[in-house]
């Protein structure tokens, strides 16, 4: 039997772990830590098997200022690091998958350039790059969660499925980080449409409702990403991480 991977999410803003509330990291922002590396040690610690990376700095400001400590994060650590946030250029894309990332998850520049985008997604593949879709009211966000797109979500699921994407990110923003439960439905949506992997974001506060995200697996969804759920201690962890022997990093 298969289980629901979990992943721990590092938050990351002026080299600090920080808790992001609906995708904004300035409100109610309370630090986890100054560590970000420290922090993915106690994860590995944990027994989790992927850690998912944010670099708020980069999504705000377009700014590599958290560069080094992401690269300390993948030598300091013996599984996979994903990142997501401010990834825009084809140079930018070289820049972080230059420090040791596994996975590269994009959002804005999939949406403003779309050449580039696939142009870095046929040099590296749908192993090494995922779509992130971050949703209000059923419109895609991007630029750090900031800027309306007019883009339906499924819409860009299916644009970004034709052309080989084989994984999706899906967050419902407005859920993400206030501890009000998850919104399955664009989750569902977005693996019933698309057919390919598809992993949930936002809101999981318990147990139970990670069982309810399990329970979504024979649609495609595999796994789970959560932050400030695990940093309140909500859960014990070590009996969270839990996954099939196969297809860990897929």
């Amino acid at each position: 039997m298969s289980f629901l991977l979990v992943i721990p999410s590092i938050d990351i803003k002026n080299g600090k772990t920080v808790r992001v509330v609906q995708g904004i990291p300035e409100l109610n922002c309370n630090e986890y830590g100054n560590d970000p590396v420290e922090m993915a040690k106690i994860w590995r610690a944990e027994n989790t098997k992927l850690i998912h990376v944010v670099d708020f700095d980069a999504a705000a400001e377009h700014s590599r200022k958290n560069f080094s400590t992401i690269e300390k994060i993948c030598s300091s650590v013996i599984i996979p690091v994903e990142f997501a946030g401010g990834i825009r250029t084809l140079e930018d894309v070289k820049a972080i998958m230059d420090v040791g990332i596994s996975r590269l998850i994009l959002s804005t520049m999939a949406i403003e350039s779309p050449k580039d985008f696939i142009s870095a997604f046929e040099f590296y593949g749908p192993s090494k790059i995922a779509i992130s879709i971050d949703i209000i009211d059923k419109e895609v966000v991007i630029r750090g969660r900031r800027l309306k797109t007019g883009i339906e979500y499924l819409d860009f699921a299916k644009k970004m499925a034709q052309i080989g994407v084989e994984r999706f990110i899906v967050t419902d923003v407005l859920r993400n980080g206030v501890l009000g439960g998850p919104n399955l439905e664009y989750t569902r949506d977005v693996a019933e449409i698309t057919k390919k992997k598809v992993t949930h974001s936002g809101g999981i506060r318990n147990k139970d409702e990670l069982m309810d995200v399990q329970n979504l697996m024979p649609l495609g969804v595999d796994s789970v990403i959560i932050g400030r759920a695990l940093y309140e201690n909500r859960f014990p962890c070590q009996k969270m991480w839990r996954v099939a022997e196969s297809g860990i990093f897929q």
